[in-house]
């Protein structure tokens, strides 16, 4: 599986940006598709995930409410919109894929294969 993320770039506080991540290769139902962030300085954290067949998702709570994933089965693509955007959400995401069922979505050492960065800056 090749995953290509997009999207990122510099908002205002309270903006929104769409990030997505196309992914290519066989058999793409059998993933999870997971969404990590990592700011400077910091460890990698988990943002949300989706189960491709299902569409099952989970997020951390700290974006509940501002942040939804989604999926476009057609595209091949995975999405993340992000509004209300904080200062603190500023990090360079990461989209990634893990052979389902993964036992911990929520851990990147549950994914098999990763984007590469796209970076979002929130400015307040």
């Amino acid at each position: 599986v090749q995953l290509q993320a997009s999207g990122g770039g510099l908002v205002q506080a309270g903006g929104s940006l769409r990030l997505s991540c196309a992914a290519s290769g066989r058999a793409l139902s059998a993933y999870i598709m997971g969404w990590f962030r990592q700011a400077p300085g910091k460890e990698r954290e988990f943002v949300a995930y989706i189960t491709w067949s299902a569409g099952t998702t989970y997020s951390v709570d700290s974006v509940k409410g501002r942040f939804r994933i989604s999926r476009d089965n057609a595209r091949n693509t995975v999405y993340l919109q992000m509004n209300g955007l904080k200062p603190e959400d500023t990090a360079v995401y990461y989209c990634a894929a893990a052979w389902a069922p993964a036992t911990a979505p929520v851990e990147d050492t549950s994914y098999n294969y990763w984007g590469q960065g796209t970076q979002v800056t929130v400015s307040s």
